[in-house]
């Protein structure tokens, strides 16, 4: 899978050898990048995004897979028939590609100014971090977010400004699409919760204690929540639920650990799973394919 060669409307950018990848600026504040690479052998590209002013980014995974590790230790994993929803601000970190595999990607880049003008500053503010990253979701594509993602990532060159206006209605569908995937309808954001500081520590102690049978009881205990506050508090501010934040959190820690080389058990016992087949039995629901160690043996 290629993009077509670039228009004036479309910009080169630099990425890994073997690749190609170009940027569509549809209006400032909003923007397309569609890329495809073929390395030889492992590759890694550092990216950093400004400290001002956060970005929602949207990855629709085309072809093959990749993984995004910050500085900070957060990882995102991006997989063919998957869209990854994360925020950013002020981070930095590489994309990695795995030799000999063929990646092909759509990112949907939407500057928090931008953002807001069709959410609102207050839904929008719950989206992005403090600083670093935010994931936000990552499920399967569904069919209409897939067609407007080909589009863009097929857009012609012949005609420069009608690239422009088919790709801000493909671009604005996408997001809409996601949005309500996420539950922040433009005309109904969820509000906020008094005080993110005892969510964003619960949000931590999943990270820090993967490994143990978290539960909702003891996550809004540790915390001192109700559990139905904490709940509710916690999908107003993440977007999501918490267990569906843990699986997350796990699945991608999973990846991360067997793309280093990790057995399948070693994996699964490091991400609270004391029996590698219910691990494997979760991972391939929620990867869509069976867990395998890819690092180096040793």
């Amino acid at each position: 899978m290629h993009p077509s060669s670039p228009s004036p409307a479309w910009t080169r950018l630099p990425t890994v050898d073997g690749g190609t990848a170009e940027r569509l600026e549809i209006e400032p504040g909003l923007s397309v990048v569609r890329s495809c690479c073929l390395p030889a052998r492992d590759a890694a590209q550092s990216h950093a995004n400004p400290p001002e002013g956060g970005t929602l980014v949207l990855t629709v995974g085309l072809q093959g897979r990749s993984h995004y590790r910050s500085t900070q230790g957060e990882v995102l994993g991006f997989d063919e028939g998957f869209t990854t929803a994360a925020a950013f601000l002020g981070s930095a970190g590489e994309r990695r590609y795995a030799a000999g595999q063929r990646v092909a990607q759509l990112r949907l880049l939407v500057q928090e100014q931008v953002l807001a003008r069709w959410l609102g500053a207050e839904a929008c503010m719950q989206l992005m971090p403090a600083r670093g990253v935010r994931p936000l979701a990552s499920a399967r594509t569904p069919a209409a977010s897939l067609g407007h993602a080909l589009a863009l990532y097929r857009a012609s060159a012949d005609a420069p400004g009608l690239a422009l206006l088919d790709g801000r209605i493909h671009a604005l569908s996408l997001l809409a699409d996601q949005v309500r995937a996420l539950g922040l309808a433009a005309h109904e954001p969820p509000p906020r919760p008094r005080g993110h500081a005892p969510l964003e520590r619960a949000r931590d102690l999943m990270r820090a204690q993967m490994d143990r049978p978290l539960t909702l009881a003891y996550l809004s205990a540790a915390v001192g929540m109700s559990e139905t506050r904490f709940k509710a508090g916690f999908r107003a501010a993440f977007g999501m639920p918490p267990g569906q934040m843990l699986l997350q959190m796990r699945m991608e820690r999973a990846r991360a650990l067997l793309e280093a080389g990790c057995q399948v058990a070693q994996a699964a016992w490091q991400v609270g799973y004391a029996h590698p087949g219910n691990f494997s039995t979760a991972y391939a629901r929620y990867f869509g394919h069976a867990p395998k160690r890819q690092g180096p043996q040793r």
